[in-house]
């Protein structure tokens, strides 16, 4: 059984953390923030390198029943960039502001106003350090970068990604729609099944 039903995720991202405690919510979410963790090395190849190096290493230095998610957003006509790099596109310390003004200034030599693009979601679960067959599930929600950034919600590319059918960015989503159909809400669901399954 998951002891307690409690569950730590291998991230100190504030705003992934905000998410996923409102959609784990019938568990005891824990960060590694909170129990001192310091971040994973992530030098993958892929999203789910990543996030089974990030999980991996909290796990290891927890024993608790660890979650990692990598994930990005992916535009084709830039060479799928900025992909595993989203969060340091514009540099190692760069603000969420520095990537979306990155992207628009790619957008902008493309002489386009916008450009069509993919947020991805990799999720992996690990019972410990050396577990050989980790839980994982994937999400994708398909939309378009654009030169026009609006919205006060979300983080990172949000104001600047607007999903397909809908009219207004993810930033200016309600955040309660948004975490139903955000990438990481798709994997988010799909994991929890398989959660559910092993622990129910």
């Amino acid at each position: 059984m998951l002891e307690n039903k409690k569950i730590l995720l291998a991230s100190s991202n504030k705003g992934k953390i905000r998410e996923f405690k409102k959609i784990f919510n019938k568990y005891e979410l824990v960060s590694q923030e909170e129990l001192g963790i310091e971040d994973a090395i992530e030098d993958g190849m892929s999203f789910f390198e990543n996030a089974l190096k990030k999980a991996r290493n909290a796990s290891k230095e927890s024993q608790i029943f660890t979650i990692a998610d990598d994930s990005g957003i992916v535009v084709p006509e830039l060479n799928y960039e900025p992909g595993i790099f989203s969060a340091r596109y514009a540099g190692e310390n760069a603000s969420d502001k520095d990537n979306r003004d990155k992207i628009i200034s790619e957008i902008k030599k493309l002489k386009k106003v916008s450009l069509n693009a993919y947020y991805v979601c990799v999720l992996v679960g690990v019972r410990s350090y050396s577990d050989p067959v980790p839980l994982y599930a994937y999400g994708e929600i398909h939309g378009k970068v654009s030169l026009k950034s609006s919205g006060k919600g979300g983080f990172g590319y949000d104001k600047i990604f607007y999903p397909n059918n809908y009219d207004v960015s993810m930033a200016s989503m309600d955040s309660e729609i948004k975490n139903t159909i955000s990438h990481r809400a798709i994997a988010a669901k799909s994991f929890l099944n398989e959660l559910e399954k092993i622990y129910s």
